[in-house]
C-alpha cells in the first residue's frame, strides 16, 4: 500500500507550497527534534508540501471509484497502529518513498488493489516535513473511513485515527452534504477527472517517462475530459492563461478566475472555490496547481525538462506556452458547468 501510497502521495499531484520564506527559515525537522515550541497547523510547512505533492493520488476528498491511491489517513494510521515513535514513522516513510518495492510495502490491500507506488525523486527534506506534519496532526478522513478500518482491524482505533495538534480543525469528507451544496458537487467533479487524468498520466510516466506522458495528454487527456462530463452530465475543462493546447485557452471571465487565485495563492489565503448561478446552471471554478511530478514537463527549460521532452512538446505542441512554472503555481482552473436540476 504503501507503495502506492507515498509516491502517489507525493506526485502530483493540486495545492500550494506557499509557505513564506519566513516561514520556513523558522522550521526544518531538526528544528523540530530539538524543541518543544507548537507550531499550528497552518504554520507546519508539510501540510502544504502534502497537499501539493500527494494530494493528487491520496485525496481524502476522491471518490471511492475513482481513488487510484489509498487516502493519506490509511497510511498514517497503518504505520503508526504499533505504537510507532515519531522518529521512526518518520524514518519509514522516507525509507519506502526513497525506494518504494513490493517488498517494503506494508499496506497489503492496498498493494493489491492499486499496486505499487511507482518511484517518484522526491527531496528526503520534503518527505520527512510531510511525515512529521501526519505524524502530529489529525488528518482528513473519508466518511466511511473509520468504519471500514474497524472491519479490517477490530473495534480499537488505531493512534493514526485522531492524533495530536489539529483536531476539530479539519472537517470530515462526507459531513453535512447536500445535493444543494453546489461546491461539494463541483469539487466532485473535478477531483473524480483529476483522479482518472493523474492515474493514466501516472502509468505512462511510469513505462514511457515525460516523452510518453506528454504524447498521452496530446491524444488522450481531452477525450478522457469529455468521457467523464457525459458521466456527470456536465461541461468539465481545464483551461489556463498559459495553455499547452491553445484549445484549453481560458476566455475573459476565465482569466479574471485564474489572476483571483494567483493572487490568493501568493498572500496565503484559504483556498475555496468561485461559484456562479445563473439561469438554473452552476459555473464553478478551482484552481490547478503545480506540483514536482507536474516540472518534469512544465517546469524550467533544460534544467527540469530533459532536451527530449522539449522536443516532444516542440513536436507535438508548436503554440506550447504551459512552461516556466515552479511547484506550487496555478497554472490553469477547473471551468466547470451544470444544471442545477442534473442533481437535485
Amino acid at each position: 500500500m504503501m507503495n502506492k501510497i507515498f509516491p502517489f502521495i507525493l506526485t502530483i499531484l493540486f495545492v500550494t507550497v506557499s509557505c513564506k520564506d519566513s516561514k520556513k527559515s523558522e522550521y526544518s525537522t531538526s528544528d523540530k527534534a530539538d524543541s518543544q515550541e507548537i507550531v499550528t497547523t497552518e504554520e507546519h510547512p508539510g501540510k502544504k508540501i502534502m497537499e501539493t505533492e500527494c494530494y493528487i493520488c491520496h485525496d481524502a476528498t476522491t471518490p471511492e471509484e475513482s481513488r487510484i491511491a489509498p487516502p493519506m489517513i490509511a497510511i498514517k494510521t497503518r504505520y503508526t497502529i504499533a505504537n510507532t515513535s515519531k522518529e521512526e514513522f518518520v524514518e519509514q516513510m522516507w525509507d519506502f518513498v526513497s525506494d518504494p518495492t513490493e517488498e517494503k510495502a506494508v499496506m497489503y490491500g492496498a498493494l493489491s488493489k492499486f499496486g505499487v507506488m511507482p518511484y517518484q525523486a522526491f527531496p528526503e527534506e520534503k518527505i520527512k516535513l510531510i511525515a512529521e506534519y501526519m505524524y502530529d496532526n489529525e488528518i482528513a478522513k473519508p466518511e466511511w473511513f473509520e468504519e471500514h478500518y474497524r472491519k479490517e482491524h477490530g473495534e480499537g482505533q488505531g493512534q493514526g485515527m485522531g492524533r495530536r495538534k489539529g483536531q476539530g480543525k479539519q472537517q470530515r469528507i462526507g459531513q453535512n452534504k447536500t445535493s444543494a451544496n453546489y461546491s461539494d458537487i463541483g469539487l466532485k467533479y473535478a477531483l473524480s477527472t483529476k483522479a482518472q487524468l493523474g492515474k493514466n498520466l501516472i502509468r505512462a510516466l511510469d513505462k514511457k517517462g515525460p516523452d510518453g506522458a506528454v504524447e498521452f495528454c496530446n491524444i488522450e487527456a481531452m477525450k478522457l475530459t469529455d468521457s467523464i462530463s457525459v458521466m456527470h452530465n456536465a461541461i468539465i475543462k481545464r483551461v489556463s492563461d498559459k495553455p499547452r493546447n491553445p484549445l484549453n485557452k481560458a476566455n475573459t471571465k476565465e482569466l479574471g478566475h485564474i489572476a483571483a487565485f494567483k493572487t490568493m495563492l501568493k498572500a496565503g489565503a484559504d483556498i475555496e472555490p468561485i461559484l456562479e448561478e445563473i439561469n438554473g446552471d452552476v459555473n464553478f471554478y478551482y484552481p490547478i496547481t503545480t506540483n514536482t511530478m507536474c516540472l518534469q514537463c512544465h517546469g524550467t527549460s533544460k534544467e527540469q525538462i530533459s532536451t527530449s521532452t522539449l522536443e516532444t512538446l516542440r513536436r507535438l505542441y508548436p503554440k506550447d506556452k504551459a512552461i516556466g512554472y515552479d511547484v506550487g503555481q496555478v497554472r490553469g482552473i477547473w471551468s466547470i458547468n451544470f444544471a442545477k436540476n442534473s442533481i437535485e
